[in-house]
């Protein structure tokens, strides 16, 4: 377009009476004269009045390259160039400066499809960087929906790129509510709003392309798109105090954009200053500049995609002002200045933060502070160093934090359902199910638990009801709170009891409150999603015998942000036997709730896990029900399990021996229960049968003797479980030195024996002809390159493989170098199979501990596997003919998985796998194309479990063996 600035000149070819009237409208708009003082003009003729006339919002004015001629006693406009230019002017000019969402109606006909585009003037004329384009193929009512950002100095259409007649009558700007769609830019022409609050000047630096896509106006095109910045102000950034202010909204909630500074050096990372915001959320940060600054780059986020850049202002502030907001961001953002005054903090004051139990009520404890107090021997530049740097660190966000919200944006809420996808399944359900919440109160922050209430309310599945009690709480807020709410929504139930009874009574009192078919567990400061109940609901169903309903889970931290999610596996009662697991969301069935009498007092700080040990002598696992989605936020307060399981011992105290009365009351005999690796977990010890059984070890080998005999030594050397018998299947070994050995070894312990298999290798059959051999009721898979760590790994595994509903039991090995190599295999990983926590140093907990605690897997590896001699005959041993090499073990654990066994690994059972010691490569044409054939034969046989592990999640990566946050 030839005149972008929008100054140009109207055609002197149009008819007098529009000339006259044109001029008239420039004048009223120039000199802000009354409409009724251009009456006379627009009484002269009834063209103007009819196809250049006011609607009820706007006056149409033709400013460049348009003509007005009549044909047929009709009016048409003329495109006489390539650039037409309307002003659209509304008739209450304030209307622009307050700025808000408008629809831009008109009609418009052509005789052939047209481009137009919408400019905004923010007060430096009509810029072509602030414009929308869109194409129009049909006649008819054109609609915009536009945000025109305040203190919009003018609005032009250009209605067609290239001469020609049209038609055009009719405009109007209508004020409306912000648009609540999905996806906002879909359904209608589009969205522009632009940046209404720049004190400063943007230049694309890299990575980035100014484009209007719906609301958006910029694409990044990589991981580092960069703005340089120019101040529009005269004079630039001085040394002393600065403020960085921006609201960016993109398509992502949570992103992480980044400062730098300059001081004449070039940008470097020492001097550049992350900045977490929410999408749309004003965002800032205080800065103290070390000298005057010479350049400025702002890199909105680290990654691919659209966003609008509504508000960039940077300048330099008074002290007073940086001091402030500095106080504020450290009184919201950390428990050491929370209540503290800005006079307070940079006095030196800090609060005393100590982890409090909160003995009344066996809830997370809260935060105990004493008065703030002023540490001592600091003087003025140590108490200004320790804030910068505590504020500096309330900006960092760790990159597992920023990998959730990007899972977040991409993943969960692109997944979530449609209001009318909700509204479809109540409406087709003859009975919805009714989901009573009880949430037992005490002392709760009048804040938070008022967004507890608040989640409840908002749950986009109506058929609930909330039963809240508070158990004596001294607060006079908590009972004002409860009855406002009970009045406010009559699906809000609420008791005040008189006495202090503690958790496990206080929620046996909401029980009694409750109605509705199913129950569910909610703390009195933690929030569920906004969806959480429909997708109970659904549920609920979709499996209508089912009695035990548990989601996933995350934390809300101190300043209101989602983390640390746990992806949790389907039904795992190995795993819940070392830690509760199932936690939040808990829903159960409340006549089976009733049934176990509710909640048990003498448990309380475990009371939920003691409930659902309870359950399970009444429930079929099939009726236990995993639902793999956030449903619930878990408030993490200093001091609560939530944020630090040390802050809580007398937790794990509870959870033993809830779980020790489980075995009590089950019949299990023998089995003890005593503190696991780490707070909250538990090791299970259970009985090995007398007279103990026999174990065949079955050690598959070819020459390299210095890897045999450290296995086999090892094993004979370290073992404290005696009663076990070794078979080493010699395939084929011609080294004299490997001869020696097995004669040597035969003669040093009785319980060795070697045995001669001369055929092609092949794992499984090599196996097969072991167990033949075997006079053991139990059977050992043992690679000939372990090397034992933990004296007590085969009792261990013997006392796991010993249980009926067990199969296959597997053991924690280590690369030489202390890290990971097997914890379980995960079905489904790299397209087959993958090894749990593959990698993690020796000391590591893994995923939520899971690399500490004993637990039900799909599959271990067999290079430290025991199985019951009659299971491994039931499922008719290894698969000699299709898997003779790779995936034998994995193909094994399934087949003993389907026939009803669970597999069991076990972190108790320690030693050293020195992988691929005695392995050829897979390196020629020959083994390429039977290791595909393995793959192929996997996937046809266990397709639907390799889609689904159910010890896994799916929300968890099937590329790496970490744990790592995937898709779904």
């Amino acid at each position: 377009m030839d005149d972008e600035s929008g100054q140009g000149q109207a055609s002197s070819e149009y008819p007098d009476l529009t000339n006259l009237a044109l001029s008239a409208r420039l004048r009223r708009m120039q000199t802000s004269l009354s409409w009724r003082a251009t009456k006379p003009l627009r009484d002269l003729g009834g063209l103007y009045h009819k196809y250049i006339r006011k609607s009820s919002r706007l006056d149409l004015l033709p400013i460049h390259e348009l003509q007005l001629i009549t044909r047929d006693n009709r009016v048409i406009w003329v495109a006489v160039g390539d650039d037409p230019q309307f002003l659209l002017t509304p008739l209450n000019p304030a209307v622009l400066k307050q700025g808000g969402w408008f629809s831009l109606e008109y009609e418009f006909s052509a005789r052939f499809a047209v481009e137009q585009c919408v400019y905004l003037d923010y007060g430096d004329g009509f810029q072509p960087d602030v414009v929308w384009t869109r194409a129009i193929a049909k006649p008819g009512r054109q609609r915009l929906v536009v945000y025109i950002p305040r203190g919009t100095q003018g609005l032009r259409l250009d209605p067609m790129t290239r001469p020609g007649e049209f038609q055009l009558d009719d405009p109007v700007l209508r004020r409306i509510d912000p648009p609540q769609l999905e996806r906002p830019w879909s359904g209608i022409d589009g969205f522009l709003k632009c940046c209404e609050g720049c004190t400063v000047t943007l230049t694309e630096a890299q990575q980035l392309e100014r484009c209007l896509e719906g609301e958006f106006h910029w694409r990044s095109h990589g991981t580092d798109p960069a703005f340089t910045v120019s101040r529009r102000a005269q004079d630039g950034l001085s040394e002393g105090w600065c403020r960085i202010e921006f609201i960016i909204t993109g398509e992502y909630q949570h992103q992480v954009a980044k400062l730098y500074i300059d001081y004449g050096e070039g940008f470097t990372e020492d001097e550049s200053y992350p900045v977490p915001f929410q999408s749309g959320m004003s965002t800032s940060r205080v800065l103290r500049l070390s000298g005057d600054v010479v350049n400025i780059r702002f890199d909105p986020w680290e990654r691919e995609g659209l966003f609008r850049l509504e508000r960039l202002c940077i300048d330099n502030i008074l002290e007073g002002d940086a001091h402030r907001d500095i106080a504020s961001r450290l009184a919201s953002s950390r428990p050491e200045y929370a209540g503290l005054s800005a006079s307070d903090i940079w006095l030196g004051a800090v609060n005393d933060v100590s982890m409090e139990e909160d003995e009344h009520h066996g809830e997370p404890g809260k935060i105990s502070q004493s008065e703030g107090k002023v540490k001592d021997l600091e003087g003025p530049e140590d108490i200004l160093h320790r804030l910068l740097e505590d504020y500096a660190e309330t900006f960092i966000v760790n990159e597992a934090e920023l990998s959730y919200q990007k899972w977040i944006d991409e993943v969960e809420t692109l997944d979530l359902p449609s209001r009318d996808t909700i509204k479809d399944f109540i409406s087709a359900i003859p009975s919805p199910v009714v989901i009573s919440i009880l949430v037992p109160v005490y002392n709760t922050d009048e804040h938070l638990l008022a967004q507890c209430i608040e989640s409840v309310i908002a749950q986009s599945y109506p058929h609930w009801e909330l039963c809240l009690v508070d158990d004596a709480s001294p607060s006079p807020h908590v009972s004002k709170v409860l009855k406002a709410y009970s009045e406010r929504d009559k699906r809000i139930k609420y008791h005040l009891r008189e006495d202090n009874g503690h958790i496990s009574k206080t929620t046996n009192d909401a029980l009694a409150l409750a109605t509705g078919e199913y129950v569910a567990l909610l703390d009195h400061d933690d929030e569920l999603a906004v969806d959480a109940l429909y997708f109970v609901a659904r549920e609920i169903s979709e499996h209508p015998d089912a009695q035990i309903i548990y989601s996933d889970e995350d934390k809300i931290d101190f300043a209101g942000m989602r983390c640390e999610p746990h992806f949790k596996p389907d039904w795992n009662v190995d795993l819940l036997y070392s830690q509760n697991y199932v936690s939040h969301l808990g829903v159960y069935q409340r006549k089976l709730v009733e049934k176990i009498g509710g909640f048990r007092v003498g448990v309380e700080g475990s009371q939920d896990y003691d409930l659902v040990l309870r359950c399970l002598p009444h429930v079929h696992p099939d009726n236990i029900r995993h639902i793999p989605r956030v449903l619930y936020h878990w408030r993490a307060i200093e001091g609560s399990t939530a944020l630090a399981e040390e802050g809580k011992d007398y937790t794990t105290s509870a959870g033993i021996q809830a779980l020790q009365d489980h075995f009590m009351s089950s019949a299990v005999e023998g089995a003890m229960v005593q503190q696991g690796m780490v707070a909250n977990t538990y090791r299970v010890q259970w009985p090995i049968p007398q007279p103990s059984p026999l174990v065949s070890m079955l050690i598959p080998t070819r020459d390299k003797k210095e890897v045999t005999e450290l296995a086999v030594r090892s094993i004979l050397e370290k073992t404290l479980y005696s009663h076990y018998e070794i078979i080493i299947l010699d395939n084929g070994s011609v080294e004299p030195e490997t001869h020696a050995f097995f004669e040597e070894i035969q003669r040093e312990d009785s319980r060795v024996t070697v045995v001669r298999y001369d055929h092609p290798f092949n794992y499984s059959a090599i196996n097969n002809f072991g167990a033949t051999l075997a006079k053991g009721s139990v059977i050992g898979l043992i690679n000939n390159d372990v090397e034992v760590i933990s004296p007590e790994w085969l009792g261990e595994m013997v006392s796991h493989v010993c249980r009926e509903d067990v199969g296959c039991v597997g053991a924690k090995l280590y690369y030489g170098n202390d890290t990971i190599q097997h914890a379980g295999v995960i079905v489904g990983l790299g397209g087959v199979a993958g090894h749990s926590h593959k990698h993690f140093p020796k000391e590591s907990g893994g995923y939520f501990n899971r690399l500490k605690v004993v637990q039900s897997v799909t599959a271990v590896t067999a290079a430290c596997l025991l199985v019951r001699r009659d299971v491994y005959n039931e499922v008719r041993g290894l698969n000699e003919n299709e898997l003779k090499v790779a995936f034998n073990d994995v193909d094994f654990c399934l087949k003993v998985h389907a026939a009803g066994y669970r597999n069991i690994w076990t972190p108790y059972a320690e030693l050293y796998h020195h992988e691929s010691i005695s392995r050829g490569a897979e390196d020629n044409p020959e083994k390429v194309a039977r290791f595909n054939a393995e793959i192929e034969y996997m996937k046809n046989s266990w397709g639907r479990i390799i889609d689904h592990d159910p010890s896994y999640n799916p929300c968890l990566t099937k590329s790496r063996e970490d744990f790592s946050i995937g898709g779904r």
